[in-house]
């Protein structure tokens, strides 16, 4: 069983940085994919970045490419999601998820999910 718990969320000006954090507890956790979504208020949930076990596959939503970057710490059973150059438009609750590999955008096949920590970005 994989738990995942988010923590990073916050109130930010347009332009400015947020590092989310996913931890999770499982002893499988080392073999996971992982993704990051989000979903704003009245909005279907969206991909925004995934990244596979070992770390060497990642995908972004083209909306965030450039701007945010997702990384890995097995070690610390943690991944990473660095958004920098924020927009009103990236405001919406951010989850974490993860998933057998191999690692793919459809929320659909993403078994775990965490709670989601709230990201507000102000103009």
């Amino acid at each position: 069983q994989v738990q995942l718990v988010e923590s990073g969320g916050g109130l930010v000006q347009a332009g400015g940085s947020l590092r989310l954090s996913c931890a999770a507890s499982g002893r499988t956790f080392s073999t996971y994919a992982k993704g990051w979504f989000r979903q704003a208020p009245g909005k279907e949930r969206e991909f925004v970045a995934a990244i596979s076990w070992s770390g060497t596959s990642i995908l972004y939503a083209d909306s965030v490419k450039g701007r945010f970057t997702i990384s890995r710490d097995n070690a610390k059973n943690t991944v990473y999601l660095q958004m920098n150059s924020l927009k009103p438009e990236d405001t919406a609750v951010y989850y974490c998820a993860a998933k057998v590999h191999p690692v793919e955008m459809s929320p659909r096949n993403y078994g775990y999910w965490g709670q989601g920590t709230q990201v507000t970005v102000s103009s």
